[in-house]
């Protein structure tokens, strides 16, 4: 039994997963890359560094266990690794490349790339998705730069490799990424009925009033269940702002309202928020009203973006939706916001796979 094989059959034993067979027929592609990169480098003047072995790219629907899989793999290999979440990864990358141009180089990527792979030996991204056509005209080359210097790339996603960036602007340009993808990496998808995601929260509470010490609790589990351990902040460039989630994970993302809603945000910061994330988790929404009308006029906004994207909301407030806003201006505008509040609570909602 491989190292990965008796990690998954001691979290079945202790109950923290259930058999899934789809799982279980993935292990050997991660266990091919941990056992390729525990092979000694041999040193010497004329030895030469063994050939990398060929990356992972798995995917399949949300919530069935790619990114838990994943995390299983990382802990098990024993070499320079980065585990990141790709959106946030790349935001990396547009910084550092502005850094790089200050030198007056030529090429402000090559740099960036050589002292990413000067880092690590393996790279594990969750949730690659490209919709952005910057992230887009530079991946290719990025990553034709790591697999070059011999980074192993493992990564998940919930598009197959040929949906990446699909309808975007100038799509043709992207279309060798793709193939450099296939050439350098085992595709894989996951093929299971179950969405874990799901069901942990299935028929489940996913909006807690009123504010206080239990609705926080409650939050926590639920950021317990769904994301699975610490998050990181995860920031998003937003023409030339920076909109901060202080929590991130697995796809799942913690703000608290006036984190989103206090500061001067709007629509195209919640559409990142919402092609970022698949769950926000938002904590201590207050009664809404004449004294903080510019912050309910965001959080209407806020609200109409999620739910047009499909993003599911886990939150606290002070009231039900119908009585957060009960006066002031826009008080009868917002039964549209508490009518979307409470489908957004529905399991239908939070069923439906897009």
């Amino acid at each position: 039994m491989s190292m990965i094989d008796q990690i998954y059959a001691r979290k079945l034993e202790e109950g923290h997963l259930r058999p899934d067979p789809a799982q279980q027929a993935v292990l050997p592609e991660f266990e091919r890359i941990r056992a390729a990169l525990a092979q000694p480098v041999k040193r010497g003047l004329f030895r030469k560094a063994p050939e990398a072995p060929k990356g992972l790219y798995l995917w399949g629907g949300v919530g069935r266990g790619k990114s838990m899989l994943m995390d299983l793999f990382v802990e098990t290999v024993d070499v320079p690794a980065r585990r990141v979440h790709f959106h946030a990864f790349m935001q990396e990358i547009h910084a550092a490349m502005h850094e790089a141009r200050k030198t007056g180089v030529d090429d402000a990527l090559a740099p960036v790339a050589a002292s990413v792979a000067q880092s690590v030996r393996l790279l594990a991204f969750d949730e690659m998705q490209i919709t952005d056509i910057t992230d887009a005209m530079i991946v290719g080359r990025l990553f034709e730069a790591l697999f070059a210097a011999g980074v192993v790339i493992v990564t998940t996603s919930n598009r197959v490799p040929d949906d990446l960036y699909k309808d975007g602007l100038n799509r043709q340009l992207f279309l060798p990424f793709i193939e450099l993808i296939e050439d350098k990496m085992v595709v894989r998808e996951l093929v299971s009925d179950t969405d874990y995601r799901q069901d942990r929260l299935s028929g489940g509470e996913v909006y807690f009033t009123p504010l206080g010490s239990t609705a926080r609790a409650a939050l926590d589990q639920v950021w317990d269940d769904l994301a699975g351990g610490p998050g990181e902040p995860l920031n998003l460039a937003v023409k030339g702002r920076t909109v901060t989630l202080p929590a991130f994970r697995n796809g799942v993302a913690r703000a608290r309202f006036f984190d989103l809603c206090g500061v001067p945000l709007g629509p195209a910061d919640y559409l990142a928020v919402a092609e970022a994330v698949r769950v926000l988790i938002l904590d201590d929404i207050p009664c809404l009203g004449r004294s903080n009308f510019n912050e309910a006029k965001r959080f209407v906004t806020l609200i109409d973006t999620l739910y047009e994207a499909g993003t599911r909301l886990v939150a606290s407030a002070a009231a039900a939706p119908e009585m957060l806003y009960l006066e002031g201006d826009g008080a009868f505008e917002f039964e549209r916001t508490a009518s979307r509040l409470r489908e957004m609570q529905s399991e239908d909602w939070w069923s439906d796979p897009s």
